[in-house]
């Protein structure tokens, strides 16, 4: 049986699917227990088929964790399935420009993509999530957010 081959790149759907605002499941590696660490995360963007871009505030224990080990997991249901998506991340800025919070821009250059759905199933329903604070400063802090994101 011949070995089937790691896609090391998005596919042009996952690409598509990281442009909207999605919920993603962070995953790196403790600084202090070396024990896994698994967060969730709104502010992601596809930058590239290579490249995704993500931020969260700069006090951060993930921003600590990145600082230590590098390597993390990007975890994505959507498109009927959940992929794993490997890379080292490279903290861009400690603290962008054009957002009124600490937020620290972070970059991972995708080293794999798995397709991680156990066999034999689909999704058929895909995360949703509801911002519980102002509305219109809620879209208002997306736009700044995105446009600094992806400076």
């Amino acid at each position: 049986m011949a070995k089937q081959e790691i896609p090391t790149t998005l596919s042009p759907e996952l690409y598509e699917h990281l442009q909207g605002e999605q919920l993603v499941l962070l995953g790196t590696v403790d600084v202090e227990t070396t024990a896994p660490s698994v967060n969730a995360i709104s502010w992601v963007k596809s930058l590239s088929k290579e490249k995704i871009r993500f931020t969260v505030t700069n006090n951060s224990r993930i921003v600590t964790n990145i600082k230590d080990n590098p390597h993390v997991v990007l975890t994505v249901v959507g498109l009927e399935t959940v992929y794993s998506i490997n890379g080292k991340a490279n903290i861009l800025q400690e603290t962008m420009e054009g957002v009124p919070l600490k937020l620290a821009k972070i970059e991972v250059d995708i080293d794999q993509v798995f397709e991680s759905m156990f066999w034999g199933a689909k999704i058929v329903q895909e995360p949703v999530y509801e911002k519980t604070y102002n509305e219109k400063k809620a879209k208002e802090l997306d736009v700044q957010v995105y446009d600094a994101l992806m400076k």
